[in-house]
């Protein structure tokens, strides 16, 4: 009498808890600037689904990653910017904590389905769970394709179904059928996508003899969104998951798009907007009002963000970059960063809403020279210029001089 009690006593704390934390479905597109959705004012490409999770969520207006996409994973996994974990293209250290490992610790099931690029799995075949995942589905690396007939990783071990597949098909398929097992709650579903990221060799073409478009890959993206939400509608589980959605860097060069009339050229690896203002969409029913929230956001932010609403512990025993936004998802927004930064290969930035101060000392006022065409004296008598100047050189020089661990 006394076990049942207690099981039942355990099984209903553990349906207290599934109710009372979201469960978790995290999108990062790549290579996605902000022009790209029409959400964002762009009308090049149609991202009707997108759009529909931005009108009724919220629409953030300054989400700044990195420039390239490996930084920007290590980042958003550990909540600390790259100078104090790697410089080092496509490898996360292992000593490094990820907001999967606080979630799981945290009662989560997880699972991570896309691109990896984060070490090479053939070499290490249990990277992903050790960063916290407990199951996966990814495209590694460059030892083959991402696309039309992947090479697939799940769990460890090439797959052997692919042939005539599309990956991200694959992986989309792979998220719904764990949302599915897992559909009592916690959960966290982490999508890095291979999507929009352009094909490389040895990627063989479609079955209608071509690679996709840029334009094609960014609505097939769309799609792969809407058919997670609407797993998520079946389910009946819309009211109890968060959505995040955002990407990791900038549109490639070769690229260039409409935005509110304008021409936007893709800025990938490079500091400009172009290269580092990515979308972050957050959509809940019945808790996160729908609005465009000014709040500043870097890539750092997500990991304390997750943790603090999954009830989680962030780490002790290190220096940790980021800030919640959990406050302004819910509608409690309280103090909020003053300004962001990014980094990598040797160059930097930190920046308000207004100001944008490179680590050459290069300053621009963004409200009127948004595009970066002309920077500002650094031997002008202008108090505010020279006050922003001094403001955020401080603000660089305390990231530069802080101790990591």
């Amino acid at each position: 009498m006394i076990a049942k009690t207690f099981f039942v006593a355990l099984l209903l704390a553990g349906l207290s808890r599934a109710r009372e934390v979201p469960n978790i479905v995290l999108i990062m597109a790549d290579d996605l600037g902000v022009e790209c959705l029409g959400a964002y004012g762009g009308s090049t490409y149609a991202t009707p689904r997108l759009d529909a999770l931005a009108e009724t969520g919220q629409k953030y207006l300054h989400c700044h990653s990195t420039p390239k996409c490996s930084p920007s994973r290590v980042t958003l996994l550990t909540g600390r910017y790259t100078f104090r974990t790697t410089r080092k293209w496509g490898f996360i250290p292992r000593n490094e904590t990820s907001f999967g490992q606080i979630l799981k610790r945290a009662g989560y099931a997880t699972a991570l389905a896309g691109k990896w690029q984060l070490g090479r799995i053939v070499d290490d075949p249990g990277i992903v769970q050790h960063f916290g995942f407990d199951t996966h589905c990814v495209w590694g690396w460059h030892e083959g394709p991402r696309y039309w007939n992947p090479l697939i990783w799940q769990d460890g071990a090439i797959r052997k179904d692919v042939a005539k597949r599309y990956g991200p098909d694959l992986y989309t398929e792979f998220l719904i059928d764990f949302i599915e097992s897992n559909r009592k709650g916690p959960f966290l579903a982490y999508y890095p996508m291979c999507l929009t990221h352009f094909p490389k060799s040895p990627e063989p073409p479609g079955p209608n003899g071509k690679k996709e478009s840029f334009k094609e890959m960014v609505e097939h993206m769309d799609r792969e969104v809407g058919r997670l939400v609407d797993a998520l509608d079946r389910l009946k589980l819309r009211e109890r998951t968060l959505i995040l959605f955002t990407a990791d860097n900038g549109s490639p060069t070769n690229v260039t798009s409409t935005r509110n009339g304008e021409k936007i050229k893709g800025g990938k690896a490079k500091l400009t907007d172009a290269g580092t203002h990515v979308p972050l969409i957050a959509n809940w029913p019945g808790t996160v009002s729908p609005g465009e929230p000014d709040t500043l956001v870097d890539f750092s932010d997500f990991l304390p963000t997750l943790t603090e609403l999954g009830k989680g512990d962030s780490p002790r025993d290190r220096v940790m970059d980021g800030r919640s936004f959990a406050g302004s998802l819910l509608g409690n927004p309280g103090p909020s960063r003053d300004w962001i930064f990014t980094e990598w290969e040797g160059r930097s930035w930190v920046r308000d809403r207004n100001w944008k101060l490179y680590g050459d000392g290069q300053l621009f006022d963004l409200r009127n020279d948004p595009r970066e065409h002309r920077a500002l004296s650094p031997y002008s008598d202008d108090a505010d210029r020279a006050r922003m100047r001094a403001w955020l050189g401080s603000k660089m020089a305390m990231l530069e001089v802080t101790p990591g661990k």
